[in-house]
């Protein structure tokens, strides 16, 4: 995913919660665009141990390549199934 697309997501007023979904299926929340540092091909994500928090207990760095897609959080994450059904 191109750095810029997600920084759009993070500047969107007002700011809509989303999921970044990577190439394994992991799934991280961004409730908050502070929780969220992108570079120009890596991010770091905040986790927070509780929904509402705004300061993070601990960061997961991300390689921007391994994004698949951005979901608002009102849609439940999918489970990788590689097309198969």
């Amino acid at each position: 995913m191109a750095p810029e697309e997600l920084r759009g997501s993070l500047r969107q007023q007002p700011f809509e919660p989303f999921r970044i979904v990577l190439t394994d299926g992991m799934a991280y929340e961004i409730r908050h665009p502070e929780l969220l540092f992108v570079g120009k091909r890596s991010a770091f994500v905040g986790v927070t141990n509780q929904p509402n928090e705004t300061y993070f207990d601990l960061s997961v760095k991300v390689d921007l390549l391994h994004i698949v897609r951005i979901e608002p959080l009102g849609v439940k994450a999918k489970s990788p199934d590689n097309g198969s059904k």
